[in-house]
């Protein structure tokens, strides 16, 4: 088995890792561009950690401007092996309340116009997203969160909007009937293109707010988000700590194949793949390249 490399992205509120020891910040280039913000490689304990801040210290990138396909490229290159997208949300759930923790285990993708994938014209491929989180490393955030007392909720469906404007009351109460429990801008894009990058995929929600469904609790904005986001990031930082502490150092196989996720995936024959798109391509594809040429010479 592979040894374990921790990928983090930080989300609202979440722009550094404390506790991470040895820390170097290495600019990744991409053939996709440049990535959110500098990778900050590091040690907790005996896990090797690499932290990305999503919208880039200071936050000065919107949602709808975040480089995603950079950042998990960036990610996989420095040989990231399991993933955790630590996210700010909103609730349509009264048990739900701001500070609670949501480890989701479904996405819905209600953005449009992104960059959500590494193939396309030249090479298509089609991975599975029946089930876009990696069951062992969401049991893990789950478990580091309930260690450190953070209310966590295990599973759970996140509907990803485009933003960066918060929800109409149409809308919040159209996402509440539909059964979804919290709602966020990043994370349908990042869980795309992990899976597409093979990599071990865990999305912990942070809750903020009610949206603008709850009767009893003013509209979204800003100020009263900033409040909350702040107290959450202190517990996300511990959740992290303990998560890293108690990570085991070799990769766990994914129970749901998310490390194997092109064995199957590419519908393009060789012959057919455009020589630009398969450069740009060429990290991504390795290992099955390597599976491919491994059974041609059996």
């Amino acid at each position: 088995m592979a040894q374990a490399l921790v990928g983090i992205i930080g989300g609202s509120g979440v722009y550094h890792l404390p506790g991470l020891e040895n820390v170097r910040e290495v600019v990744v280039p991409t053939p996709f561009g440049e990535p959110s913000d500098a990778l900050r490689f590091g040690r907790i304990g005996g896990t090797e950690a690499v932290f990305l801040a999503r919208h880039r210290r200071g936050h000065r990138l919107s949602p709808d401007g975040i480089n995603y396909r950079a950042n998990i490229y960036a990610m996989k290159k420095a040989g990231v092996t399991d993933l955790v997208s630590v996210s700010a949300c909103g609730s349509f759930r009264e048990e739900l309340s701001p500070g609670t923790f949501v480890v989701a285990d479904q996405i819905v993708d209600r953005t449009v116009g992104r960059a959500s994938s590494f193939f396309g014209n030249g090479c298509v491929a089609h991975v599975s997203m029946a089930h876009p989180v990696a069951p062992r490393l969401a049991a893990r955030c789950l478990a580091s969160a309930r260690a450190e007392d953070i209310e966590a909720r295990e599973g759970g469906t996140y509907v990803c909007m485009q933003g960066p404007q918060f929800s109409s009351l149409a809308e919040s109460l159209g996402y509440k009937a539909a059964g979804y429990d919290v709602i966020g801008m990043t994370a349908a894009t990042e869980a795309k293109l992990a899976r597409e990058a093979e990599l071990s995929y865990a999305l912990v929600a942070m809750v903020t707010d009610y949206d603008c469904w709850h009767p009893d609790h003013a509209v979204v904005d800003v100020a009263s988000v900033i409040a909350v986001v702040q107290a959450n990031a202190g517990r996300a930082e511990r959740m992290l700590m303990r998560l890293l502490n108690d990570f085991p150092a070799e990769h766990e196989p994914c129970p749901i194949g998310s490390d194997r996720a092109l064995d199957a995936a590419i519908v393009t024959p060789p012959m057919a793949r455009d020589p630009g798109t398969m450069e740009q391509l060429g990290l991504l594809l390795k290992r099955v390249d390597a599976m491919s040429r491994g059974n041609d010479a059996t």
